[in-house]
């Protein structure tokens, strides 16, 4: 029998990219909760106005073991990375990076942005993969209307509509928006497991109240979900979805690694500039530092049973 609990997790306030940091709402990982398939990280930030805060302007910095996949709903951000890629990253425009064995990149809201808002997301690599090259996407998903909603689908199928950016994974993304006082049943993969994180509005999953920046968590089973938007505006949300992540992890700033050893060999290789991470051209300063690794080993984390 499908387990029809929807489990509610509230965001911590995170500051974000070293010295010129901007505040993110962080919802993956936590205590109750390190993965929904393989999406092990979710921070949510905006609508920042730009001239208060300075935006985005993360140096370059490492990753190892993930992709990030960064999905904007207002202002632009430029992305830079050690592959040589150099992309702008727009609202309805998924860009996906893969980390693999490791990857630099840095990410800047552009002059002409006033008002930052958007999510960053992070996919762990399984362990056959997490090795890859490094490598980058880019996709804009034409909407798609189902009753009362618009879709855009950046990652894996629904509603009749499929992302061609691959994954080591199988994996959902959608941003959801949904008129004022629509509801809309959509058809889910009953192996995955699914979060809906709420953007604005008053929102309900399953029944279940969402307030925004909150995210809703479902377990397998389920063949189908229901999104209503109980207020008199519009609402939006970012669906994801995948089959449980079967792996430990353990994770430490920007890596996603098995063992303890494995992460000290990184932050190693960061430190002394190896090649294993590559060079970011075109960045106007330092790289970001690796902070010091804590004393004790650092232990593998898998959701709660």
């Amino acid at each position: 029998m499908a387990d029809t609990k929807v489990e509610v997790l509230t965001p911590r306030d995170v500051p974000l990219g070293g010295p010129r940091a901007m505040t993110v709402r962080r919802t993956l990982p936590q205590r109750a909760r390190t993965l929904i398939g393989a999406w092990c990280f979710a921070d949510h930030y905006g609508p920042d106005p730009v001239a208060a805060t300075g935006g985005m302007d993360v140096a370059p910095h490492p990753h190892i073991g993930l992709q990030t996949v960064s999905w904007l709903f207002s202002g632009e951000i430029e992305h830079r990375d050690s592959l040589g890629s150099h992309a702008a990253v727009r609202p309805g425009e998924i860009n996906l990076m893969t980390g693999g064995h490791g990857i630099a990149h840095s990410e800047v809201s552009t002059p002409d942005t006033t008002l930052l808002h958007g999510v960053q997301l992070w996919v762990a690599l399984p362990d056959a993969h997490r090795d890859t090259p490094r490598a980058f996407a880019h996709h804009v998903p034409a909407p798609v209307r189902v009753d009362g909603a618009e879709l855009r689908v950046f990652l894996g199928t629904l509603a009749g509509d499929t992302s061609p950016v691959p994954t080591f994974t199988p994996l959902l993304g959608a941003e959801i928006l949904l008129d004022p006082g629509a509801s809309v049943t959509l058809d889910t993969d009953p192996e995955f497991e699914h979060g809906l994180l709420v953007d604005e509005g008053d929102v309900t999953l399953d029944g279940t109240p969402l307030r925004p920046a909150e995210l809703g968590c479902t377990a397998p089973g389920r063949a189908a979900l229901t999104l209503a938007n109980t207020s008199p505006r519009r609402a939006r949300a970012v669906l994801l979805g995948g089959p449980p992540f079967g792996e430990e992890i353990v994770m430490w700033w920007n890596f996603i690694a098995r063992t303890d050893a494995e992460i000290r060999q990184a932050r190693e290789d960061w430190a002394a500039a190896s090649d294993r991470f590559g060079t970011v051209t075109g960045y106007p300063g330092d790289r970001l530092p690796a902070p010091e690794l804590p004393t004790t080993p650092l232990k593998p984390r898998r959701n709660p049973k």
